[in-house]
């Protein structure tokens, strides 16, 4: 029973790592053109939870592409290392 519950919940995976991903790319965007508008920003600690929960590849894209959060350790440090533990987890899932 375990052991297929677990089979059903590694299918979904992919799905959620796409999708999350998608949602914190877009809130990066989201919160630049903010920040250029001098609105109300998303909180700092909303987009590393978002990389934390696996959306380190969307934060990093995002931080790129709109040169966005670039200038903050936590970030520029801090998200890289979300990505490689993901990395590090999926490749020990695969092994």
């Amino acid at each position: 029973m375990f052991l297929s519950l677990f089979h059903t919940i590694m299918h979904f995976i992919p799905v959620w790592l796409l999708i999350i991903n998608l949602i914190t790319f877009l809130l990066y965007r989201s919160d630049k053109r903010r920040a250029i508008r001098h609105q109300w920003r998303i909180p700092e600690r909303t987009l590393i939870l978002l990389a934390i929960v696996g959306g380190s590849i969307g934060a990093l894209l995002g931080m790129l592409i709109y040169h966005h959060k670039t200038r903050h350790p936590k970030f520029t440090i801090g998200v890289p290392c979300i990505l490689l533990i993901h990395i590090c987890l999926i490749c020990l899932y695969l092994k």
